[in-house]
């Protein structure tokens, strides 16, 4: 312990030490991000399709990426728990690991046919999807609170190389599997397995020290400079960290709600209008490459205008998605790819402001604790998102699915004026 301790003090006496550290968690978590986000698409994209393919139904295609959100909810709870006790590095890694093996049994269950084993597979595969939302936090640890959202932005925007590969791999990964006697909708998953088993051994092995244990290590030292100063403050601190805790929740669950809801009936709505898996794959890589491609954007736009517009911002542009979504010609590639793109521009304004959000509201004492927890909610609303969107889908069709959708996301706007005014008179009471 006190050796662990000793390696600490180092980056609480030297300043530079520290944001040598910080720029090489950034450089760790980028990596890692780029084959998690390859291992999250390919399974994103043909998700539905294995399924439909496999119960023989639409009615239950939203199920996979029920599955794998409702096994991501509770990874998402463990990994924040392990990290918060034992640092990012333990906790990501295994989540990314286990995801692996996830991805193993879908290609297993495929091969038999079993799709008892695709379900138990598809929640274990959900811990690679937890640890790759909550890596976006590693780099935050030790950011300052202006670069909070750059930081998040950074490790959002590393995702776009994979995630944006992973869909356009799917034709190629589909042939692959056929040659080796693998069921082509299958074929994604093996580029999951070896991509999310890269990204957990990748931060396994480097990174050290552990960004979240320093960044503690910091925040004890400073309470112990100001304790004497600092009584007044503590007393009002928990009430309005659980205001901010719940505002940037909020807008997270939200984002996650509609954007999933959408983005799993889009491949069996273009597969209903004659588009094969290659077009399926162009339009998702559309959306996931507007999911985090803009990320540096607006971490600076979160940072320099706030959390609130931005916030906003992810409801109007929600609304947008799914009014054209709804409206446009299911054979237009074109249009179905700007409601997409505005799909994922809308999730993306969204997670990075609520990110930012939960960040300014917690302490390093507390903070990976609550972000698995938070995670755990997101987790849980993609669940419900992607399996009523199976069942809205059989009982009318894709326009009513996205433009509910998109009148659901304007709820963010009342629930960040609240947040706003409330922060207020706590100020003009105190």
């Amino acid at each position: 312990m006190s050796n662990r301790q000793n390696s600490l003090q180092g980056y609480i006496d030297t300043p530079e030490k520290k944001q040598r550290l910080y720029k090489k968690t950034l450089l760790i978590v980028v990596l890692s991000q780029i084959f998690g986000g390859a291992g999250l698409a390919a399974g994103i994209t043909v998700g539905a399709l294995l399924a439909q393919d496999m119960l023989g139904t639409d009615r239950f295609a939203g199920l996979p990426i029920a599955l794998f959100t409702l096994g991501s909810a509770g990874a998402a709870l463990i990994i924040g728990r392990l990290s918060q006790r034992y640092g990012r590095r333990l906790g990501l890694a295994s989540g990314f690991l286990t995801g692996g093996v996830g991805a193993i049994g879908v290609i297993l269950a495929a091969l038999t046919n079993s799709i008892i084993l695709l379900f138990a597979s598809l929640l274990i595969y959900g811990a690679g999807t937890a640890s790759n939302l909550q890596a976006r936090y590693a780099g935050t640890d030790l950011a300052g609170p202006n670069q909070r959202a750059k930081a998040v932005s950074v490790a959002l925007v590393s995702t776009t190389f994979g995630a944006v590969a992973g869909p356009n791999l799917v034709g190629v990964m589909g042939e692959f599997a056929t040659r080796i006697g693998v069921p082509a909708l299958a074929g994604p998953f093996i580029l999951a397995a070896g991509a999310f088993i890269l990204a957990g051994l990748m931060l396994l092995l480097f990174l050290k020290p552990d960004p979240l244990l320093v960044a503690t290590a910091l925040a004890e030292e400073e309470k112990r400079e100001q304790s004497k100063q600092s009584k007044g403050r503590e007393l009002l601190e928990p009430e309005v960290n659980k205001r901010g805790v719940v505002a940037g929740a909020t807008v997270m669950v939200l984002t996650q709600i509609v954007m999933v809801a959408v983005m799993t009936m889009t491949p069996v709505h273009m597969g209903h209008h004659g588009h094969g898996l290659r077009e399926v794959g162009l339009i998702i890589g559309i959306h996931i490459a507007a999911m985090y491609l803009p990320s540096l954007i607006t971490g600076v736009l979160v940072d320099k205008v706030g959390r609130t517009i931005m916030a906003s911002a992810s409801g109007v542009t929600l609304l947008a998605a799914g009014v054209v979504a709804a409206i446009a010609p299911g054979e237009s590639m074109v249009a179905l790819a700007i409601a997409l793109a505005l799909l994922g521009l809308g999730w993306n304004f969204g997670l990075i402001s609520g990110t930012s959000i939960i960040v300014d509201s917690t302490t390093p004492s507390t903070r990976a604790k609550t972000q698995g927890s938070v995670d755990v909610l997101i987790a849980l609303s993609g669940a419900s998102g992607g399996a009523l969107s199976g069942m809205v889908m059989a009982n009318s069709n894709y326009g009513t699915l996205s433009m509910a959708g998109g009148v659901l996301a304007l709820v963010l706007i009342p629930v960040m004026i609240w947040s706003q005014n409330y922060s207020k008179k706590v100020i003009q009471e105190n």
